[in-house]
């Protein structure tokens, strides 16, 4: 069955139209061509409030399986994706942060400067990535292959987590 996604780019300039959401449409391109069913690219304002509202109408209304950000997990003060992801999940998925930043380190020593989190709520699997788009494209191609696996097993299609 084909997975449903969503992608979210947290930006004050991009919410407001000063600038194109690049990063975004990276990532819903990138999902599209592995096959996701990208049903929604959102854009909104560096706000937490807003982020955990919309995190949590697409998964408990069980509209998304995936949903990937963009934005919002520097060192800024109005950089708050991550604190947003982890509000609202019901379980962390540390290891999906880990290995972005593993992988994004041999490319960049600043990727140790992303707070990017990852969690599920209900059934679905939430991913923050970076703002800009190369790192966006890096990512998602270093973990898109493995999502697919996590994604079976947490929609019950799969029960085998063997390596």
């Amino acid at each position: 069955m084909q997975k449903k996604a969503v992608v979210i780019t947290a930006s004050d300039s991009a919410s407001r139209g000063e600038r194109e959401d690049i990063s975004g449409s990276e990532a819903a391109a990138m999902l599209k061509e592995a096959g996701y069913n990208v049903f929604g690219k959102i854009v909104l304002p560096d706000s937490q409030e807003r982020l955990e509202a919309m995190l949590i109408s697409l998964a408990d209304r069980r509209q998304a399986d995936l949903i990937v950000t963009t934005g919002g997990t520097g060192f800024s003060v109005r950089d708050v994706t991550p604190e947003a992801t982890i509000a609202v999940c019901d379980r962390l998925c540390p290891g999906i942060p880990e290995a972005i930043r593993a992988y994004s380190m041999t490319i960049t020593k600043r990727a140790m400067l992303s707070r990017a989190a990852a969690g599920i709520r209900k059934r679905t699997l939430i991913v923050n990535l970076p703002g800009s788009p190369k790192a966006v494209r890096e990512s998602l191609e270093y973990i898109l292959p493995e999502l697919e696996h996590g994604l079976k097993i947490l929609s019950g299609e799969s029960t085998n987590c063997a390596r």
